[in-house]
Formats: C-alpha cells, sequence, structure tokens
C-alpha cells in the first residue's frame, strides 16, 4: 500500500494534473498527501552568493523566493482539498527543485511529477528524468491532459526480464493487485532469448496472479522502436496507467537515460509508473 505520496508543488499551469492524479491515489490507498515547493536556492548558496564578487541576492529577495514557495504550497492545499484528501502535508525546501524532490523522496512511498512540457514555464527541465534515476522511490509521470480517469482500471505493464522492469512491478503492486485488468505486454521477446524463458511472460504472469493479479500475456511482433510499441498497446487498450522499467545507456547510465525511457517519460498516453 502507499502510503505516503509525494507531489512536486511549483504552481504552474500542469500542477491541477498531477495533484489530481496524487488525490485519486492517496483516496484510494488512505494515504498522507505531501506537497514539496522548494526556493530554488539553498542558504549556502545564498550565502556563497553574497559573499563572491556575483551579483549579491538580498534578503529581501531570497525572502521573496520563501513567499512565492509558500503561496505555491496554499495553492496546493486548496487543490487537494477540494478532492477530499484527509491527511495534507507541505513541505517548503531552500534548494533547487530537483534536490528538495530526492530529499524528500527519501519520506515517501511515491513520487508524482508532471511530463516535460516547454509550454509551462514553471516546470523545471528534466525532472522526472532526474528522479528516475537519482531518487529512491518510484516515479508517476503525469500527462498535462490526465482529467481524473481511473488509475488502475486498466493497466499495461512492460515486461522485458530486467532489474529494472522487476524494480517498476513490485512497485506497483498495490496498483496492480487493485486493477480490473493487467496486461503483461512484451515485445519482440525473441531478441533477448536468455531474459524469459521457454514461454515468454509465463513466469513473471504466474507470480503476478499468484499475489491476486488479474493478468493477461500480450505478445507482441513489431518493427516499431519498443517505447512506440507500448504507447500504442496503452491507446488501443485506453489504459489509466503504464508500468515500465527505466534504463539507461550500459556506460553511462547514471547520467543519461536511453532512448525508450526519455520517449516514455516525455509522451506516455498515460499517467506512467517507472522505476530504475
Amino acid at each position: 500500500m502507499f502510503k505516503t505520496i509525494l507531489v512536486h508543488v511549483d504552481g504552474g499551469a500542469h500542477q491541477e494534473s498531477r495533484v489530481r492524479a496524487a488525490s485519486w491515489l492517496a483516496n484510494a490507498h488512505g494515504a498522507a498527501l505531501v506537497g514539496s515547493a522548494a526556493t530554488g536556492l539553498s542558504v549556502a548558496n545564498y550565502a556563497v552568493l553574497n559573499g563572491s564578487m556575483a551579483m549579491p541576492v538580498s534578503n529581501r529577495e531570497f525572502d521573496d523566493l520563501r513567499q512565492t514557495a509558500r503561496d505555491q504550497l496554499d495553492m496546493f492545499v486548496t487543490q487537494a482539498r477540494k478532492r477530499g484528501i484527509a491527511t495534507l502535508e507541505t513541505r517548503l525546501v531552500e534548494d533547487s527543485e530537483r534536490e528538495a524532490l530526492v530529499l524528500q523522496s527519501r519520506y515517501a512511498d511515491l513520487v508524482v511529477l508532471s511530463q516535460d512540457d516547454r509550454a509551462d514555464k514553471a516546470l523545471a527541465r528534466g525532472l522526472p528524468q532526474y528522479l528516475t534515476l537519482h531518487g529512491v522511490r518510484p516515479v508517476l509521470v503525469v500527462p498535462a491532459g490526465y482529467a481524473g480517469q481511473p488509475i488502475a482500471a486498466e493497466v499495461l505493464v512492460g515486461w522485458d526480464g530486467s532489474l529494472p522492469a522487476q524494480r517498476a512491478i513490485t512497485a506497483a503492486m498495490p496498483l496492480l493487485r487493485a486493477a480490473g485488468r493487467v496486461r503483461l505486454a512484451l515485445i519482440n521477446p525473441e531478441a533477448q532469448p536468455g531474459m524469459h524463458g521457454d514461454e515468454p511472460g509465463a513466469d513473471m504472469a504466474l507470480h503476478l496472479a499468484r499475489h491476486g493479479v488479474r493478468v493477461e500475456v500480450e505478445v507482441e511482433r513489431t518493427r516499431a522502436q519498443e517505447a512506440e510499441a507500448l504507447m500504442d498497446m496503452a491507446r488501443d487498450c485506453r489504459a489509466g496507467l503504464l508500468v515500465t522499467g527505466a534504463f539507461g545507456h550500459s556506460r553511462y547510465r547514471e547520467w543519461l537515460l536511453g532512448g525508450v525511457t526519455r520517449e516514455m517519460l516525455s509522451h506516455a498516453p498515460a499517467p506512467l509508473l517507472i522505476a530504475h
């Protein structure tokens, strides 16, 4: 069960959709909803700026940053209360948004962010990628157009036998158990024969079934890119949630996510639960 859900708060245009998704989950699981807002500048950096030859930041400007974050948290509380959240908490962190969320994710079961969107000037670029790689919890990435559809009615799980995919399935287990139907999707499993056994998907389907998950295996053989194939399958079955592992390039994965993961984080048609 998810008992603490952390939400990125920035006061931007997409905050409403991610609070909507986080509230759906919180109400379904009886979870506390925690909003995290950041000043964008740590006290240490503030001191360095004021003690260097750089343009100093005045006390007034730093106080303004704090007040802006407080106002954003007030907006979050209003949005969440409209959705009947019983337990609400707020965190104001004097640091960058990235580091604030990494810090606060230690005390949560799930982190809720929005997809990158250059049209929303409030959104810090690359947050989903950064939190997926550097955070300690699974991340739910919410499209801007999410309008409150049930997240766990129909779930599509991308399964390739990898450790990241296993971690994502484990993280999503509370949602998978509650789902009306779970589709375990394998894209061209013959390309990696050592990852799946004699019958691709059968062992993971049995594992999920033993946990009470209503699961079906769907194998897709296609020339399309894996991300494109998974997203097409999600649209076809009108999935309310996608679940997948995050991949990086083998030599540089601590710094750079692979193309499949980047595509899913930016364009998934439904909320995406991802783990690394």
